[in-house]
C-alpha cells in the first residue's frame, strides 16, 4: 500500500508490524488522522471554472508495484496537461495529502506525497512538478516539489520495502523517544528490544564457564 511509505520512513518495524503482521491501534493521533481523512474523502469530485477537484482517487504504478489513494487530487485547466476523460480541455494533476498535526521535520509526509505523484504520473502520462500537505493544526499548505532526490528516496524505499514483504520479515530498530508518539507501542514492545536474545545471553554464559578461573 502506498501509505506505507509514511509509515516505513517513521519506522521500518511499524511498517511491517501494520503491513506485513496486521497489527493496529487507534491512540489519539490517529484517530485525529482519521477524522481528518473521512472530511476531505467526504464531497467527491466538483468544478470550480477553471478548478477541477477529485476526492479519494484510487492510483497505483504497475512499475513501483504499489497503489493506494489520493485524498484530493486538484485538476487545472491547462494547455500544457492531459486530457481527462469526460472534461473537456486540458488539466494540469496537483495532488493535496491531509494531515493531523503539523508540518515534520522528516520527509515522511513528503514522501509518501511524492509516491502519489509518481502514479499519476504513471496512469495520466505526463509529469508532475509539486504537490501540497494540508494540516489540520496549522490550517496551512505546505508546497513539496518532487525533486530527482526525493523521486530516488521514494524508489528506494518502495525497493526494500517489497523485499521485506517477499521474506516476510519483520526488521528490529533501535528503540528512541519517536516510539511514544508510536500507536503500536504496546504491541511492539520497543523496551523488550533493548535486552539480549536468548541465543546471546547462553553464548555469554558458555564463555563465562570456560574462561579460567
Amino acid at each position: 500500500m502506498l501509505s506505507g511509505l509514511q509509515h516505513f520512513s517513521f519506522c521500518r518495524r511499524q511498517w511491517a508490524l501494520i503491513h506485513l503482521e496486521q497489527l493496529w491501534a487507534e491512540n489519539l493521533r490517529t484517530t485525529e488522522g482519521s477524522l481528518l481523512h473521512e472530511k476531505a474523502h467526504e464531497a467527491g469530485g466538483e468544478k470550480r471554472g477553471d478548478l477541477l477537484i477529485l476526492r479519494d482517487l484510487r492510483i497505483f504504478s504497475a512499475t513501483l508495484g504499489v497503489s493506494g489513494a489520493c485524498d484530493v487530487v486538484e485538476f487545472y485547466a491547462d494547455e500544457a496537461g492531459v486530457p481527462l476523460a469526460g472534461r473537456e480541455g486540458h488539466w494540469r494533476p496537483y495532488p493535496v495529502e491531509y494531515k493531523r498535526g503539523r508540518a515534520k521535520e522528516n520527509d515522511a509526509d513528503r514522501l509518501q506525497l511524492c509516491g502519489q505523484a509518481l502514479c499519476l504520473e504513471e496512469m495520466l502520462g505526463c509529469p508532475i512538478a509539486a504537490g501540497a500537505l494540508f494540516y489540520g493544526e496549522t490550517r496551512r499548505r505546505e508546497e513539496v516539489l518532487f525533486t530527482p532526490e526525493l523521486r530516488a528516496q521514494v524508489k528506494a524505499m518502495l525497493q526494500e520495502m517489497h523485499g521485506y514483504a517477499q521474506r516476510g520479515y519483520t526488521p528490529k530498530v533501535k528503540p528512541g523517544r519517536f516510539c511514544n508518539a508510536c500507536s503500536l507501542k504496546e504491541l511492539c514492545l520497543p523496551a523488550l528490544l533493548r535486552k539480549p536474545s536468548a541465543r546471546a545471553y547462553i553464548q555469554q554464559a558458555l564463555q563465562e564457564e570456560v574462561a579460567p578461573k
